[in-house]
């Protein structure tokens, strides 16, 4: 017992005196603690949990914060979301600060940016609205804040933070989508509030908008579905400091989230007890095709089937993009556009598309006619496609080609056409698609020949073995001596009936069975 007793005694000293590692049960992290890959902190009500984790098809690993309860992990927040680490990392506090470091202890990311004082007595809470929380406990019944994570978002806001604008100092939070399904880093599509027209707006690469919420009024945004009043209570506040907008669900026992999706929608998302899945309540804009370069450069929006596809002539720029459901890589030329190698405009040099056409992003020319339009648009290279009014009016469209849109079967568009690649290259490319065409041919055709001799060889083979085997096995004729009569000779003489006991053919199996015995 004593022996035991002084085990106890020495565990108990090892635990305290080297720097302790968080596995289970704690919700916080404090000085002299560390979080290492494997270990996670839950929050005290057990509804969200953070720590490591390894984003589908990927090696790389992220500070993240998911919820505890639903079965499919779903991540809400990210620290590191552009610097991700290996194995070996840890989440620490040093000197005052949550610090993030990996295997060579250099620091990936911290909560708090400049100088920082040296304090002991700072703690990271993860709460159970899903905020992680850095204070100042010194005054343990007035706990500093120092940082939270609701006010640094990733591409979902929780239920009690802001989406908002400071007055003070002008800073905006900011929803911005992961840039694909693997990758936590930003992508091209986010919401961020507008301070001037009182509303919510969702814009491509920060700076080109393509939708708003309408403004405020007084329940909820005016192109929000207005029955969401029965399920979330929306507040909309604007003073002197600040103006920001924030929800609550009326039932607490409801998961709830708002995200900035990889589509380029923002979209509002429930989890009850029960589900196998998230529950989409509303998605916004409502088509796909009314997001800004859903379908990258020369890609081509679908409303119907809600796809993306290339111009003809064009191939996605990206193999693994379709996988990852991140078409902001577009569409490139099967065949280079160089402009030394253009000699001469003929009608093999265009192709023509009868289609919705880009939001503006062309240049206007007055010209005579069609024929001059085209020629202005091949003699300048930065000139990709042109389209010509029917009068005097002619559009150039520099650059990419963006919002290319697939018409339904009762809207009429214009056509625009749009230069191929080289001569000399698309027919490079041209022979060798054809080459490698025939070469395919001739090894499928040469495959299945010599599958086809196998097969035949192999069967004959199978069947010489069978037939052998059975000879084999044949009873062989005993010799037996009987006492006959002279006159006995010639009757025995005549084999007809050993014939008809074996078949014709010496194999019994003909006639039914294997042959007996003499008779």
């Amino acid at each position: 017992m004593k022996k035991s007793y002084s085990s106890l005694i020495l565990v108990l000293f090892l635990c305290f005196s080297l720097n302790t590692n968080l596995s289970f049960g704690g919700d916080s992290i404090s000085w002299n603690e560390s979080l290492s890959i494997g270990q996670t902190i839950v929050s005290s009500g057990g509804k969200f949990q953070l720590g490591f984790f390894q984003p589908e098809n990927s090696l790389n690993y992220y500070i993240g914060i998911w919820y505890k309860e639903v079965p499919v992990q779903t991540v809400v927040w990210v620290a590191n979301r552009e610097t991700p680490v290996s194995d070996a990392s840890q989440l620490t506090i040093i000197q005052g600060n949550l610090v993030l470091l990996d295997k060579n202890h250099n620091s990936i990311w911290s909560a708090l940016s400049g100088n920082v004082i040296r304090n002991i007595s700072v703690t990271a809470v993860l709460h159970d609205d899903g905020n992680l929380i850095l204070s100042d406990m010194s005054n343990s019944s007035a706990p500093l804040l120092l940082w939270q994570s609701f006010d640094h978002p990733t591409d979902t806001l929780l239920p009690g933070a802001k989406l908002g604008y400071d007055k003070r100092t002008q800073k905006k939070s900011v929803l911005t989508s992961w840039k694909n399904l693997y990758d936590p880093a930003p992508g091209l599509f986010s919401v961020e509030l507008d301070p001037k027209h009182g509303q919510f707006v969702l814009k491509w690469n920060r700076t080109t908008e393509y939708w708003a919420s309408g403004s405020w009024n007084g329940r909820i945004f005016s192109s929000v579905p207005d029955w969401l009043n029965t399920v979330y209570n929306y507040s909309y506040t604007d003073n002197e400091n600040e103006l920001y907008f924030t929800y609550s669900p009326f039932n607490r026992a409801i998961a709830s989230r708002w995200n900035m999706g990889l589509s380029g929608k923002v979209q509002q998302l429930s989890w009850s007890d029960g589900s196998i899945t998230w529950n989409l309540l509303w998605s916004l804009p409502r088509e796909r095709c009314e997001v800004y370069a859903s379908c990258g450069a020369f890609g081509v929006c679908s409303n119907a089937n809600a796809s993306c596809n290339c111009l003809r002539g064009f191939k996605p720029r990206s193999t693994g993009q379709l996988n990852s459901k991140d078409y902001s890589g577009g569409c490139v030329r099967i065949g280079k556009l160089q402009c030394s190698d253009i000699t001469e405009d003929n009608d093999s040099f265009w192709m023509n598309f009868t289609m919705r056409l880009p939001i503006p992003q062309y240049t206007n020319v007055t010209v005579e006619d069609a024929s001059q339009c085209r020629s202005t648009c091949f003699n300048s290279c930065s000139c990709n496609a042109y389209t010509y009014d029917g009068s005097s009016t002619c559009s150039i469209w520099a650059g990419d080609l963006f919002n290319l849109q697939q018409l339904s079967e009762d809207e009429t568009g214009r056509t625009i056409f749009v230069k191929r690649g080289s001569p000399e290259v698309q027919t490079k490319a041209t022979k060798s698609m054809k080459l490698i065409a025939l070469i395919s041919s001739i090894t499928t055709f040469m495959a299945l020949l010599i599958g086809s001799f196998s097969y035949i060889y192999f069967r004959r083979r199978r069947r010489m073995a069978i037939r052998a085997v059975n000879e084999e096995d044949q009873p062989t004729p005993l010799a037996v001596v009987f006492p006959v009569r002279g006159g006995d000779v010639d009757q025995l003489a005549d084999s007809s009936w050993c014939d008809s006991a074996y078949g014709q053919d010496g194999e019994g199996e003909d006639n039914g069975g294997r042959g007996g015995g003499g008779h």
